[in-house]
């Protein structure tokens, strides 16, 4: 019965990012396949594959009866639950509500600036999802405005009057860093759906961006207790920039290795503590403190982590880690600001990375064009990759959910418990 549930099913997820901008929650979307999926049975595989650094999950259905069946079971313990608001005209969803309210269960009422919960069922939701339009998200950048020019003068407010935005909510719709900025900093927004990674970049056109500051700083602490090579390369690999760069110094001429290293951990290993060390001293001179750079980098690392999972790398660490790295590098343009195949030639990645990243062909392919497409709340085209490629719902369903049980512990969520 499990399976027939993931098999049943379109999942999709997008990122939920919290004050200090890292992983708060993820939203996951549910297309039915057919008719008849088992909220029930849904739920208790969600709960099978959760773990102590999995973070929030909050599940959007995209069927009334699948939401129906949901509220029939839902409790304290499971994801958090949204209900569109447009959708509450339908006793039997408000009868719903209340039940599964009483039962403990956490519901997020969905809707725009215009929409609130019925009287009957105002008190049943734990938060909500504000979808701006592109008339909220102008008057929150007045009211952003307006709020930079009082603390300019020395008047300071908690939060400023006239915003769309809500404390503790989730915002929809965040197309801006300074939007972004207005929710999380000023209004206090519990989180945000996605991020403006584009705007975000948008600082840094036409240079590469520098690696976190943060990262470089942990990575030299941990080293002052001798790791294992394995912390190493997972702290190394938690930021692409850093990863990329490491890989052309140990490829550079005036390092004087006898063959090309292709692999971050091969590269300790020739290195060293101690050259690596040094190596990352000198990287901190070109370091940045952009907290905005930390959503970026997560989701390449997510995207790297679901890569693994989907093909199923298994016990044979050397095929997990080329894997990994294909994951990584695939958007690598967008934070190194330049062609892909410019950046590859100066690391002698397997011809497998190179032919997945720039021309999407080869045996990585079809993982890395399901890991993008399910980067998305459209099943056309999730469903599309898995048809052109052969791949069932099941695997990829459960790939995704392997993926997100882990994720709080690649993006930094439990370091900053004060996200929550």
């Amino acid at each position: 019965m499990a399976q027939s549930v993931l098999g049943s099913v379109s999942l999709g997820y997008r990122p939920l990012w919290g004050r200090h901008r890292a992983l708060a929650g993820v939203q996951l979307f549910v297309h039915e396949d057919g008719e008849g999926v088992d909220g029930h049975h849904l739920l208790r595989m969600l709960s099978e594959l959760r773990s102590a650094e999995s973070p929030e999950l909050l599940l959007s259905l995209r069927s009334r009866n699948l939401l129906s069946g949901l509220l029939e079971h839902a409790a304290s313990g499971d994801p958090l639950i949204e209900v569109p608001l447009a959708w509450l005209d339908d006793a039997r969803l408000r009868a719903g509500v209340q039940h599964a309210h009483k039962r403990g269960a956490r519901l997020v009422a969905r809707g725009d600036t215009t929409h609130s919960p019925p009287d009957d069922v105002a008190r049943c939701f734990h938060r909500r999802v504000t979808t701006l339009s592109a008339a909220d998200a102008a008057s929150a950048l007045r009211a952003a405005l307006r709020a930079r020019e009082a603390a300019a003068v020395g008047r300071f407010s908690a939060r400023v009057e006239g915003s769309p935005v809500a404390a503790n909510s989730i915002v929809d719709g965040v197309a801006s860093k300074a939007l972004a900025d207005h929710a999380l900093d000023q209004q206090g927004a519990w989180a945000i759906a996605g991020w403006p990674a584009d705007d975000a970049l948008h600082r840094y056109a036409g240079q590469p961006v520098p690696p976190s500051r943060r990262a470089i700083v942990q990575t030299l602490t941990a080293l002052d207790s001798e790791p294992s090579f394995e912390r190493i390369e997972q702290l190394l690999g938690e930021e692409p920039t850093l990863a990329y760069r490491l890989l052309v110094y140990l490829n550079s001429a005036g390092l004087g290795l006898r063959s090309g290293i292709a692999s971050l951990r091969h590269g300790f290993m020739m290195l060293g503590y101690r050259s690596l060390g040094a190596w990352l001293a000198e990287q901190l001179g070109h370091a940045s403190e952009d907290v905005d750079l930390y959503p970026v980098n997560a989701t390449m690392v997510l995207r790297g982590h679901l890569m693994e999972h989907l093909m199923d790398a298994g016990v044979e660490d050397d095929l997990r880690r080329e894997v990994y790295l294909c994951g990584l590098f695939a958007q690598l343009d967008q934070i190194l600001d330049e062609p892909l195949r410019t950046s590859l030639s100066r690391i002698p990645l397997s011809d497998r990375i190179v032919s997945a990243v720039v021309s999407r062909s080869g045996p990585y392919a079809p993982s890395l064009q399901a890991a993008l497409a399910l980067e998305s709340e459209d099943p056309a085209s999730i469903r599309s990759v898995r048809d052109l490629y052969g791949l069932t719902a099941e695997d990829v369903n459960r790939a995704l959910l392997r993926t997100l049980s882990v994720a709080g512990a690649h993006t930094g969520e439990h370091a900053m418990a004060g996200v929550r």
